[in-house]
């Protein structure tokens, strides 16, 4: 299905929070029929994996969060990520996660891809990036953050992606598009 022939006909909202949006969407679909869609409206986000060494390293070590996540049921391993500010570019933003969250700043960024996370019912988009030539920052965590930083080899953040310890999407995602593209690993080692 290469074009999308849909159209909002309606718009309620529900619910207009801090991080989403949450609507019910009358929609008109590719055959003509109409249709009621929930829809959770959000702005956006990026996320970046920190990797220490260039991208000729055999086996850069990378850093990940260990981080509490409500939703998810405990801790989760993840990389840096967080929602754009208005006005505020997606690489800034990663940046600026990147600092807050895992204490380091970046001398090079490389934009990877662009995820949507659950496009059958939210319009979240998430940019990854890769942070190279990394050095010590101060964090600045938001009170609801419970994480702390683990650094390791690629090869291992691999082995826990192919073991499913590693779990989040956006890192999954990440991970595997760096160290394929990017590093040009493809298995762990």
């Amino acid at each position: 299905m290469s074009e999308d022939r849909s159209a909002l006909v309606k718009s309620v909202l529900v619910h207009d929070g801090r991080v989403v949006h949450l609507s019910v969407d009358t929609v008109r679909f590719p055959d003509g029929s109409l249709g009621e869609l929930e829809l959770v409206r959000h702005r956006g986000a990026s996320a970046v994996l920190p990797v220490f060494g260039e991208e000729d390293d055999p086996d850069p070590d990378v850093l990940l969060l260990r981080q509490y996540r409500y939703a998810a049921g405990g801790v989760v391993y993840e990389v840096p990520a967080g929602i754009v500010e208005p006005g505020e570019s997606w690489e800034a933003c990663a940046l600026r996660e990147l600092q807050e969250e895992a204490g380091v700043r970046a001398g090079r960024v490389v934009h990877l891809t662009t995820i949507h996370t659950t496009p059958g019912f939210t319009n979240e988009r998430i940019r990854l990036y890769a942070a190279f030539q990394l050095t010590p920052a101060p964090t600045a965590r938001d009170a609801d953050e419970f994480l702390e930083t683990v650094r390791m080899p690629l090869s291992r953040a691999l082995t826990l992606a192919e073991s499913g310890e590693i779990t989040d999407a956006k890192s999954l995602v990440a991970l595997l598009h760096a160290a394929r593209f990017l590093l040009g690993k493809s298995r762990p080692a």
